[in-house]
C-alpha cells in the first residue's frame, strides 16, 4: 500500500474515532437525569435551618458567613395540616413564605429567594407527608399541593423536592406504603398537570436498615422519579448506591452530619472541641468524601447539615444527635479542611452560570 493511501485511511480513521467520541459524549449529556450535573462533579448543599446557613440579615453565625455560598440550601414543609411539632401547628406549606419552626430552627424559604447573596443558589426541599399520605392520595389536599407547586414556580431555580423523605424511617414516618405510592403519584401528576418544569423528584431513604427488596418494593417507579437519596450519619449505607445503579439514577445525599455510634452507643461528635473535631475529620469527614469520589459517577448532589444539633429541642433526647455539634466553622481545623476539600474542581458551588449549566427542561 502507498504511504498517501495510509496516510489517508489515517485520517479517516481519526476522523471517525473523533465523530464517535462527540457522539458518545452527546449522548452522555442528553441521558442525564433532571439537573444533574455531569460525571465526576458534585452540587454542595448547605442545610438545613436558617441559622444552619447564616448569611441572611437576622442570621449571621452560619455557614455562609464563614464559607463560599454554596450550589444549594436545604429546608423543609409539608403537607400535614393540623399536626404539631414542638408547640408549632401546621397548616401546610409551612416554612415556605413565612418563618416555621418545628423544634430543630427555623425554615423559611422567602428569606433565601429575598437575598441576593442567594440569587444563583438552587433550593432542596424536603416534603414531610407524615399522617397524611391517605389523605393526598385520595386527593383532600390538591388545595395545597397546587399551592406547593405554584410556589416552586414562583423561584425561577432548580428545586429538588423529597417527597415523603426518609420513607423507611418506620420510627418516626410510619408511612403506609400503598398510600405513600399513591401520593407520590398524585403530586407528580398535579405538578405535571401545572407545568411545574423546574423541579427534580427525589426519593430518599433513611440510609441504613433497608435493603434491595425493601427498596424495590417502596420505589414509586422510574419514570415519576428523577434522583434517589438516602441520609448519611453514623456510617456510610451501600445499598442505595446499587440501587441507584440499577435504575440508572443519580444519588442525593440528601442529609448528612458527623455522628459516631459503635454497637447501638453513640459518642461527642461536637466540632466545639478541638480533640474531637480532629477525630471526626479521620473517623467521618475523610470516609465521607471518599464515598463520594469512589463513586462519582453517581453521587451527584450531597447536603452537609451545618447544625448545633444538641441545642434544638427536637434532638435534645435523641440518641443519634443529642452529642452532634457540626457546624464547621466551630473548628479552626475542621474549617481548613473542609476549605481545602472542596477547593477541587469537582465541587460546585453556587456561581452566575449554575442554572444554565443544569438542564432546566424535561
Amino acid at each position: 500500500m502507498k504511504k498517501t493511501t495510509c496516510n489517508n485511511v489515517l485520517k479517516c480513521l481519526s476522523i471517525l474515532l473523533l465523530f464517535f467520541a462527540l457522539a458518545g459524549n452527546s449522548q452522555n449529556k442528553d441521558s442525564l437525569a433532571k439537573f444533574e450535573p455531569e460525571d465526576g462533579k458534585i452540587l454542595v448543599f448547605i442545610g438545613q435551618d436558617l441559622e444552619a446557613v447564616g448569611g441572611l440579615e437576622s442570621y449571621i453565625h452560619g455557614y455562609c458567613n464563614y464559607f463560599d455560598v454554596p450550589a444549594g440550601v436545604t429546608l423543609y414543609t409539608n403537607i400535614s395540616p393540623g399536626d404539631e411539632s414542638f408547640g408549632y401547628y401546621n397548616r401546610g406549606n409551612d416554612g415556605l413564605k413565612t418563618v416555621a419552626n418545628w423544634g430543630a430552627g427555623d425554615s423559611c424559604g422567602a428569606y433565601y429567594l429575598n437575598d441576593e447573596k442567594f440569587n444563583n443558589a438552587l433550593i432542596s426541599i424536603g416534603l414531610s407527608i407524615v399522617n397524611h399520605e391517605k389523605q393526598i392520595a385520595k386527593g383532600k389536599h390538591d388545595k395545597l399541593i397546587i399551592e406547593l407547586g405554584e410556589w416552586i414556580k414562583s423561584t425561577n431555580r432548580p428545586v429538588f423536592l423529597r417527597i415523603g423523605y426518609e420513607f423507611d424511617g418506620w420510627d418516626w414516618n410510619h408511612y403506609k406504603k400503598k398510600h405513600y405510592l399513591k401520593s407520590w403519584q398524585r403530586i407528580h401528576t398535579i405538578f405535571k398537570d401545572l407545568q411545574v418544569t423546574n423541579v427534580a423528584f427525589v426519593w430518599q431513604s433513611k440510609g441504613t436498615g433497608s435493603g434491595q427488596d425493601v427498596l424495590e418494593d417502596w420505589y414509586p417507579g422510574d419514570d415519576i422519579v428523577d434522583w434517589v437519596g438516602y441520609s448519611y450519619f453514623g456510617n456510610p449505607d451501600t445499598q442505595m448506591l446499587t440501587f441507584a445503579r440499577k435504575h440508572n439514577k443519580p444519588v442525593f445525599i440528601a442529609e448528612a452530619t458527623p455522628a459516631r455510634e459503635m454497637d447501638g452507643l453513640y459518642f461527642n461528635s461536637q466540632l466545639t472541641n478541638p480533640e474531637i473535631a480532629k477525630s471526626l475529620w479521620g473517623e467521618w469527614f475523610i470516609p465521607f468524601f471518599k464515598t463520594i469520589n469512589d463513586n462519582s459517577d453517581i453521587i451527584k448532589a450531597f447536603s452537609y447539615i451545618n447544625a448545633n444539633w444538641a441545642s434544638q429541642p427536637m434532638w435534645i433526647n435523641n440518641p443519634t444527635f443529642q452529642k452532634v455539634d457540626s457546624r464547621l466553622q466551630m473548628s479552626d481545623y475542621v474549617a481548613k479542611k473542609w476549605v481545602e476539600e472542596l477547593e477541587k474542581p469537582q465541587y460546585i458551588k453556587s456561581s452566575v452560570n449554575l442554572f444554565n449549566d443544569l438542564r432546566y427542561q424535561d
